[in-house]
């Protein structure tokens, strides 16, 4: 009589044990709480060994099967749209970058680490900037000079802050080129209202005055919608915003504010529209060997002016 009435406490358990498992597997999300629940009111309620030996089946089951199952089906983090499918879908293949390293510092640690200091004489110049200057050759535009490209494709100026003094201060220029504030427009790392982004700008201007660095605030190039790839970059970046930040650039260099320079690219790319030329960039956005030959002798004459 003994051993059928462990046979059916046995069963009970065993029956108890089977339903807890189906249930955790429908509603993994309070799995934790729920074993620790059962576990308790076991214990409440019933005594001997045999209870421990069904709290040991139940954390080998939960250990084994179910938590791991858990962490699987949680969703993966998501993001607010945009409305534009393709920065939707760049923004949260980045979400590993907004995490781990929002600057960037990585992308230059090792080639500053190995860049030696500016010899005696030498007119360092780092260009600095996001995709339009990580794409940019200087070697090819500016053959023999010593500058140094310090771009990192679709940054906004919030990032750049974060690495302005491991990617320009620490490497000791005579001046940098700041291009930047286009990706700010188009929201690359979230909505950034005008103020916002001039602030930062003013904050570039500070540091490196304070590091006796010259600033060369380039314009925030235009951009057109000619071709179908360039069709979501123009929509994404507002021309009335892309003047706005010019004249704010333009005004702030005039000032004396930053003891700044404006380089004007604007001016020399756009078309009668109010576009970028169409055959400066097949995208629309990034300049191509026609738009760079433009852009380097502006470029090395705001440096000369700069250095002076």
């Amino acid at each position: 009589m003994a051993s059928h009435g462990l046979a059916q406490t046995s069963a009970f358990y065993l029956v108890r044990l089977a339903l807890l498992f189906h249930d955790m597997q429908r509603d993994t999300s309070g799995v934790v709480s729920r074993y620790n629940h059962a576990a308790l009111l076991i214990c409440y309620v019933f005594e001997g060994e045999l209870v421990k030996v069904y709290l040991f089946a139940l954390a080998l089951v939960f250990n084994t099967f179910i938590a791991p199952s858990a962490l699987g089906q949680q969703s993966a983090p998501t993001i607010p749209t945009t409305g534009f499918a393709g920065l939707d879908q760049y923004r949260a293949s980045r979400i590993a970058v907004f995490t781990d390293d929002y600057g960037q510092l990585a992308r230059y640690r090792d080639a500053n680490a190995a860049l030696k200091p500016p010899a005696p004489g030498e007119n360092r110049v780092i260009f600095f900037g996001d995709s339009i200057t990580d794409g940019w050759h200087l070697d090819e535009s500016f053959p023999g000079k010593p500058y140094i490209n310090r771009g990192i494709g679709g940054q906004t100026t919030p990032q750049m802050i974060v690495r302005f003094r491991q990617d320009v201060i620490d490497l000791h220029p005579k001046a940098v080129v700041i291009l930047a504030g286009t990706n700010d427009i188009a929201g690359n790392t979230g909505p950034m209202h005008l103020d916002d982004i001039e602030a930062c700008y003013a904050n570039f201007a500070e540091l490196a005055r304070a590091s006796q660095i010259r600033v060369i605030f380039s314009s925030v190039l235009p951009v057109h919608n000619y071709t179908d790839k360039s069709k979501d970059f123009f929509a994404q970046r507002s021309s009335d915003k892309i003047l706005a930040l010019n004249r704010w650039l333009k005004n702030y260099c005039d000032s004396g504010a930053g003891a700044c320079l404006y380089l004007d690219y604007f001016t020399s790319m756009v078309d009668e529209k109010g576009l970028l030329q169409k055959d400066l960039a097949e995208d629309g956005l990034h300049p191509n060997a026609a738009g760079h030959k433009i852009m380097a002798p502006l470029a090395e004459a705001a440096i000369a002016k700069a250095l002076k």
